[in-house]
């Protein structure tokens, strides 16, 4: 190798990695923000990034769940981060069938919500994605879904004359997902579940991503095809990531303890008492602040039996 080659090398660009950590992400965030939460129903929520924004006294977001959000978006509701829901569903399928702290926060008037069916809120993330102001479409002509979100306009087709919809763009600052690996530069696969994902990320403005392994470039490369999330803005290394929901691949549910959350929520909905809800909040999230303390708190051997099969 030659004296000028050996200096080529060392002058040229070299990629920044993109590894980085729950805190650095927090940082990213800032109250009245909107924020995606990527995974569905009881399925790949970034939790340990989700128990953040509670950490780090979030308040006033928007907060954009997924087409079927979980209850990561009701624990967020629950710890007060939350000023607007926009999703269609906010639940658990075969536990519970809509979160007691959304339905609390949206009866007292605490919390709004951002009326929309599943392919209003598909339609509006892909007019972010595309940078338009809205996007156009047919379904819920007719229906009450213009009285009650009047920012669902009714316009006719310049073209045919159609009456259709307006969906406005859900324009999303910070998006937070939960994937099962990533290399260092971002380049994220998922197992399972991508396409609400994939969404929401098309339509943000910056990305990060739990994983539960980084792997090496070469990994991510005998494999392009299988890559849903080309560089994210950045990645945390988070094993059990998403518990006490499913990652695909990884584990299954712990419902024993999302029923735990779910008994706490349900008593403030039903007796306006915040007893068990904050108690879970202080044991679960303000007494563990890092990832590492959680899962000690929830224990190894729970860990452990959460295989899939």
């Amino acid at each position: 190798m030659t004296e000028k080659t050996m200096t080529d090398l060392e002058t040229a660009p070299r990629r920044n990695g993109r590894v980085t950590d729950a805190v650095t992400v927090g940082t990213h965030i800032a109250d009245g923000m909107t924020v995606a939460i990527g995974g569905f129903i009881n399925s790949g929520h970034p939790m340990s990034l989700v128990r953040q924004l509670i950490l780090d006294g979030r308040r006033g977001l928007r907060v954009v769940g997924a087409a079927s959000a979980g209850l990561e978006i009701d624990l967020l509701i629950a710890a007060g981060c939350v000023d607007t829901v926009v999703t269609p569903y906010v639940g658990a399928e075969g536990l519970t069938g809509i979160g007691a702290a959304f339905r609390k926060s949206v009866q007292d008037g605490t919390v709004r919500v951002f009326e929309l069916d599943e392919a209003h809120f598909y339609a509006g993330l892909r007019a972010s994605a595309q940078r338009l102001p809205f996007n156009p479409w047919r379904a819920g002509v007719g229906t009450s879904y213009p009285v009650i979100n009047p920012a669902l306009k009714e316009f006719r087709d310049p073209i045919n004359g159609e009456l259709l919809l307006a969906i406005p763009a859900i324009e999303i600052d910070v998006c937070l997902l939960h994937a099962s690996i990533s290399d260092e530069y971002g380049n994220v696969q998922h197992n399972g579940t991508r396409y609400g994902d994939i969404a929401m990320y098309a339509a943000s403005e910056k990305t990060f991503v739990s994983v539960e392994r980084v792997v090496s470039p070469e990994e991510i490369r005998a494999n392009p095809l299988a890559t849903s999330i080309p560089g994210a803005t950045g990645i945390v290394r988070t094993p059990f990531g998403a518990h006490p929901y499913s990652a695909d691949g990884h584990y299954a549910p712990d419902v024993t303890h999302i029923q735990q959350y779910i008994a706490a929520a349900t008593t403030w909905l039903k007796h306006d008492d915040r007893t068990d809800v904050d108690r879970y909040i202080d044991d679960h999230i303000l007494s563990v602040p890092t990832h590492a303390e959680y899962l000690a708190r929830i224990g190894t051997e729970r860990l452990l039996s959460l295989n899939e099969y």
